[in-house]
C-alpha cells in the first residue's frame, strides 16, 4: 500500500507541478515527507515561489491536483476492492472493527458497488486490500484538500471561481463548520480541524489578475470537484 500511496500522491502533485510549468508559474519539484513507520511517509508537496498570473492559472493549477490523484486513486480502490473481504453485518465486534463500512460515502459506496456488485450491502463490513487502502487514502486526502478554505487546493479553487472577498468568507465559514462539526458531530474530526487550521489558514495568496473571472468550462469543473 506504500508503493501505491506514493504513485497517488505524487501523481497529486505532479499535476500541480506541469500546470504551474504551464502557466509559467515558479515552482519546485514534488517532495515526500518520509515517515518511518505506518504509511511510510506524511505526504507530499511542492512550493511555489511566485504569484499566479491571474485566477484562470489559479484554478488549473489547484484543481490539476485532486483529478491527476483521482487518475491513479480510483482504478487502484476498484482493483484493491475486488481483492478485498467481505463481511456481513453480524461479524464479530473484532473483525468488524477492522474493517471499514461500504455506506461510509458516497464514492466509497459507488465504488465498492461497481466492483463488487449485488454482494455488497450498506452496513456490510470490507476487510481492505493494501492497494484497496492506498486508494482509499487517496480518495481522503482529495477530499480533505478540496475543502475550500485557506491554502488549500479548494481554497484555491473558491478564490479563483468567486473572488478574494467571498472566497475568504467561503474560507472562514468553512473552517468554522468544519470545528462545529468535530465539536457536534464527530470529535475524531478535531484533529483535522486543527492540522487543517494550521496548515491552511483562512486565506490564499491572490494572483497577479484578482479580476478576470473564469469561464463557464471551469466554474463547470470547479463545482464538480467539489461535488
Amino acid at each position: 500500500h506504500i508503493l501505491g500511496l506514493m504513485l497517488i500522491l505524487g501523481a497529486h502533485e505532479l499535476g500541480h507541478y506541469f500546470t504551474a510549468r504551464r502557466h509559467r508559474v515558479s515552482v519546485t519539484p514534488p517532495y515526500f515527507i518520509p515517515a518511518p513507520f505506518a504509511l511510510g511517509t506524511f505526504g507530499a508537496f511542492i512550493r511555489i515561489k511566485s504569484l499566479s498570473p491571474d485566477r484562470r492559472a489559479t484554478f488549473d493549477v489547484a484543481v490539476a491536483g485532486p483529478l491527476a490523484g483521482l487518475v491513479f486513486a480510483i482504478p487502484a480502490l476498484l482493483f484493491g476492492l475486488r481483492q478485498s473481504r467481505i463481511i456481513i453485518e453480524n461479524a464479530s465486534p473484532e473483525v468488524m472493527h477492522t474493517g471499514m463500512q461500504i455506506g461510509s460515502s458516497f464514492l466509497m459506496a459507488l465504488l465498492a458497488k461497481l466492483a463488487l456488485g449485488a454482494s455488497t450491502l450498506e452496513g456490510h463490513q470490507l476487510i481492505l486490500h493494501p492497494l484497496a487502502f492506498a486508494g482509499w487514502l487517496g480518495l481522503l486526502v482529495t477530499a480533505l484538500n478540496l475543502l475550500p478554505i485557506g491554502q488549500l487546493d479548494g481554497g484555491h479553487i473558491a478564490h479563483a471561481m468567486f473572488g478574494a472577498r467571498r472566497g475568504h468568507a467561503i474560507s472562514v465559514g468553512g473552517l468554522m463548520t468544519l470545528f462545529a462539526l468535530a465539536l457536534f458531530v464527530w470529535p475524531g474530526l478535531m484533529m483535522w480541524a486543527f492540522i487543517v487550521w494550521f496548515i491552511a489558514g483562512d486565506r490564499d495568496a491572490p494572483p497577479l489578475n484578482d479580476v478576470t473571472p473564469l469561464n463557464t468550462g471551469r466554474r463547470v469543473l470547479g463545482w464538480l470537484v467539489f461535488v
